[in-house]
């Protein structure tokens, strides 16, 4: 297909950028500080269960440069609490009418794109990746190491859809187009719940009581509020079997999207937008969501304290949430 531009190279950024382009597929990465002078220096190492792979690619500091073209295809691969300054950046940069595709976690992305952009796509990211040190990504996902539903936002499937798929299917990666490929997010939402709570427990400790009462939380929202979603890990007649986590040699994982961006000292979470967008909605359509509210809050707290993953007790949780 025509050139992939991918806006953040991080996990799911890089590990798409690796393997599209030893796929023959042409991309250009845009990425910033650390990760950019690595990717421009040696380029990105993906690190899998069954070895490293290693590619490089041109890779530039913002969608100024990157010189877009009329046909290129955008992956918008950053964190929500980015996206609308990655989005104007791309407004400005002039992007029209290319096809925005979101490879993000949380619903919100789709509906902030589709603010600038007329063609803008929603994609469940199933990919256990880690990016905590620049230059290296790590997927832990075996025998495929990801796979993605696409479609049009706000439902709707296309030819670059299709497309897409295609490419992704020479890349590796089992995918599919959906229709309602928003069911799916909303699916992957309620998993994503989940985040903060390995990022403040850490990952060894057992919070599937505390996460099971988020999704609680979130499903008797979605219902009041008429929301659809489905399972986005169910199996089918791509993915059966093909997508678990495993170990990868010589490497010790972080966890979810959120405990790297603790680990990292990003300075940001996207737990607003996770457990946030649960809070939200449970405001709107008069549902109370008291443990989406703390963990929201918490979160802010351990950026702004600078925690690492671990930092809280299950026991602190436990009765905050009054389990």
């Amino acid at each position: 297909m025509s050139r992939i531009v991918i806006l953040g190279v991080g996990a799911v950024g890089g590990t798409l950028a690796v393997k599209l382009t030893l796929a023959g597929q042409e991309v250009l990465g845009i990425a910033r500080g650390a990760q950019l002078e690595a990717l421009r220096s040696g380029g990105l190492t993906l690190l899998t269960p069954e070895g490293a792979l290693q590619a490089g690619f041109p890779c530039v500091a913002s969608p100024a440069e990157a010189q877009l073209r009329a046909d290129d295809v955008i992956f918008l691969c950053v964190k929500t609490q980015h996206t609308e300054a990655a989005l104007m950046q791309l407004r400005d940069a002039g992007l029209r009418d290319q096809h925005v595709f979101c490879f993000q976690n949380g619903v919100e992305n789709e509906r902030l794109a589709l603010r600038y952009f007329p063609n803008v796509h929603g994609v469940t990211v199933m990919l256990p990746a880690d990016f905590v040190q620049p230059g290296e990504v790590v997927c832990y996902g075996a025998p495929c190491i990801g796979s993605f539903d696409v479609g049009r936002y706000p439902s709707g499937c296309d030819a670059a859809d299709s497309a897409l798929v295609a490419c992704l299917e020479a890349a590796g990666f089992p995918s599919a187009t959906r229709a309602a490929v928003m069911d799916r997010k909303y699916g992957k939402l309620l998993m994503n719940l989940g985040n903060i709570v390995g990022a403040a427990l850490g990952e060894g400790v057992d919070s599937k009581t505390v996460v099971a009462a988020l999704k609680a939380e979130a499903e008797a929202v979605f219902a009041s509020a008429g929301i659809a979603w489905s399972d986005p890990a169910e199996d089918d007649d791509k993915r059966a079997a093909q997508l678990k986590i495993v170990e990868v040699p010589g490497v010790t994982r972080v966890g979810s999207s959120t405990a790297q961006s603790l680990a990292r000292g990003a300075g940001s979470v996207e737990t607003d937008y996770l457990n946030g967008e649960v809070s939200l909605l449970g405001r709107l359509h008069g549902v109370a969501t008291p443990g989406n509210d703390w963990f929201t809050a918490l979160a802010a707290r351990l950026v702004r304290e600078g925690a690492v993953p671990g930092a809280v007790t299950l026991a602190e949780v436990e009765t905050a949430l009054g389990l």
